[in-house]
């Protein structure tokens, strides 16, 4: 589903990713985790072309989003993309937030965009906030809202960048909840976080980065479990974040 291969990116002289390789299938759930400013973010803004990279080749359901040819409205729309603080259009409601891109992009009919936003609303719980501006809502229901909306598109993959990383602690699990129902529901997935928990419940593969490298990617029981094979950065890491 997702292919990434010996991907390197610069700002200006600053390297911030060198020589990433990943392999992600359909229906496989990968988590990356790492310290702020290792490139895990970076990582999987490329992967929808949000950033650009200079080299490597990136590969997504066989099209290739470093082509200047790809059709990068059309690839977003496949991939869809829930970011650290939601993004939600603040002068639309919620139920036109989850309508505008399957209008402007996917060019469906206002009913049929109505009747799949309006079942996506349902689905994460909040159908009774349809006609609500995302200003109204709590951190925790916008995240949820932004979800619908990426998954308003018919996605076949999701990228997650830090989704509860903004939220107040008591907003995290309901979030968290969604995901873990896609999850089951066997969507490909790939998500950048610190919660562990969700790591252990949820994934099938852990990736580890620390300066721009992929240090470890194993699968979570090797991730979490077998540390003796695990590489010293990554003990330092899991030391430091699984005593919380």
């Amino acid at each position: 589903m997702i292919e990434i291969t010996n991907l390197s990116k610069w700002y200006g002289s600053l390297q911030v990713l060198d020589s990433c390789s990943v392999s992600v299938k359909k229906g496989e759930v990968v988590v990356v985790c790492g310290p702020s400013g290792s490139g895990k973010s970076t990582l999987i803004k490329t992967v929808n072309a949000l950033e650009p990279f200079q080299k490597g080749e990136i590969i997504v359901n066989n099209i290739s989003v470093g082509d200047p040819k790809t059709n990068l409205p059309k690839l977003r729309a496949t991939t869809g993309m829930v970011f650290q603080h939601f993004e939600l259009f603040p002068h639309l409601s919620v139920l036109e937030n989850l309508c505008l891109a399957q209008l402007k992009v996917l060019k469906r009919s206002r009913d049929e965009a109505r009747q799949r936003a309006l079942k996506l609303l349902e689905r994460v719980g909040l159908s009774s906030h349809k006609d609500k501006y995302p200003a109204t809502l709590s951190g925790g229901q916008q995240q949820r809202v932004a979800i619908a909306r990426a998954l308003s598109m018919d996605p076949t993959a999701m990228l997650f960048d830090e989704p509860t990383s903004a939220l107040d602690p008591e907003m995290v699990t309901e979030v968290l909840d969604v995901m873990t129902d896609l999850a089951k529901e066997g969507m490909t997935m790939m998500v950048v976080t610190h919660e562990m928990g969700f790591a252990r419940k949820v994934a099938d593969r852990v990736i580890f980065m620390d300066g721009g490298r992929i240090i470890e990617d194993c699968g979570k029981n090797e991730f979490f479990d077998n540390l003796d094979a695990r590489a010293d950065r990554t003990r330092l890491f899991l030391s430091k974040i699984l005593q919380h």
